[in-house]
């Protein structure tokens, strides 16, 4: 091992060039359906494109619709473990906003929405963030049965997201959040958690 420590590069999160073309910024979002369809969509075009891996979110303000970030897995593409698609969407989120929390007490409260359950890094992130909501399209088992690691996240996890205030919706659009697993499995899309 070379004892010498290299300089370390700043360090750079964005979105694949493909975002834009296919995010409409404009259109407010204004049912669960709508909302997780994009989040589903970004999952899609995410493995699609092959940007990444079967994992999408976005945040909206809960009671308008409008969009505030998306968020797609960027582990690979990015090397950093940290990148889940709900952690991108956080954090872009934060930057757009200009703020560490989505919560506060005079402004509008804000949903994370994703294409799967949360692994428990990205549990740890909804509790952080200040979203108010979390809907949920596939399940955790559909990602363990890619090879997935989703650590520990038991029933109790969800039993304190709620009593800490953030609503929980689980199984929106299921099949066809699960429909996007399936694809990253036929392609063989490598599992980086293992």
């Amino acid at each position: 091992m070379n004892s010498a420590i290299s300089p370390i590069p700043p360090l750079a999160i964005d979105y694949p060039a493909w975002v834009q073309t296919v995010v409409d910024w404009e259109r407010a979002y204004t049912t669960d359906e709508e909302r997780m369809r994009l989040a589903i969509r970004m999952s899609r075009e995410n493995v699609e494109r092959d940007t990444g891996g079967p994992f999408g979110a976005a945040v909206f303000e809960l009671e308008s619709g409008r969009l505030v970030a998306v968020g797609m897995n960027s582990v690979v593409r990015l090397n950093n473990c940290m990148l889940h698609g709900e952690g991108m969407a956080v954090m872009m989120a934060q930057s757009r906003l200009d703020c560490f929390t989505l919560r506060s007490d005079d402004g509008p409260a804000y949903e994370l929405v994703t294409s799967c359950e949360p692994c428990a890094m990205c549990l740890g992130t909804t509790l952080w963030s200040g979203v108010r909501r979390l809907v949920c399209g596939a399940g955790r088992d559909d990602a363990v049965k890619l090879g997935f690691d989703e650590g520990p996240v038991f029933p109790e996890s969800y039993a304190y997201l709620e009593a800490r205030g953030i609503r929980v919706v689980h199984g929106m659009l299921r099949d066809e959040a699960n429909a996007v697993l399936e694809l990253y499995r036929a392609r063989q899309g490598p599992i980086y958690n293992g």
